[in-house]
């Protein structure tokens, strides 16, 4: 089970093995968290993410996996992008959310990343109620098969970063 740490801050300024993206299907970059790890590990990123589409995903990645490519300008090692579910009151979209951690984590394995920095993904324009995601997130990162010793959440505001700290002071 890996150490939890919860930071309040810019996921992009982690020195970790890799940073997980919250992307959209696309890998082509976008807003929020996707895009300022876009801006600022600069167009590599973007071009290894093309490859991917080209190559092995034609169709996008799919909500709840996985896929990794370089940093670029990045202190990480890697980039591992994944595309959380949009949030739908009809629906229960958990097990994606889940899926987003645990696939993520199943990368960082494959990569050999010992440290993981993870956005609050869905949290932006999915949707996804931050009270809600952070119980997934941190339910799934401490019940995950995984070799990654360390696990930060990089959490953007203040009300994100507490409704993790509740999440992880629940369990």
């Amino acid at each position: 089970m890996p150490e939890i740490t919860l930071l309040q801050g810019d996921i992009t300024e982690q020195d970790v093995d890799a940073v997980v993206n919250a992307a959209n299907s696309s890998l082509l970059g976008g807003g929020g968290v996707d895009g300022a790890i876009h801006r600022k590990g600069g167009p590599s990123i973007l071009e290894a993410c093309r490859r991917i589409r080209h190559q092995r995903l034609p169709d996008g990645l799919p909500a709840g996996a996985a896929v990794a490519t370089t940093a670029g300008h990045l202190q990480a090692h890697w980039v591992i992008h994944t595309v959380g579910p949009v949030y739908a009151k009809s629906q229960d979209r958990s097990g994606l959310l889940a899926s987003c951690h645990l696939e993520s984590l199943r990368v960082a394995d494959e990569l050999g990343a010992l440290t993981v920095a993870f956005p609050a993904i869905s949290t932006g324009v999915y949707g996804y109620p931050v009270d809600d995601a952070a119980t997934v997130a941190i339910t799934s990162v401490r019940g995950a098969p995984t070799n990654v010793s360390d696990v930060r959440f990089v959490l953007f505001d203040k009300d994100t970063y507490r409704a993790f700290e509740r999440a992880a002071a629940a369990q």
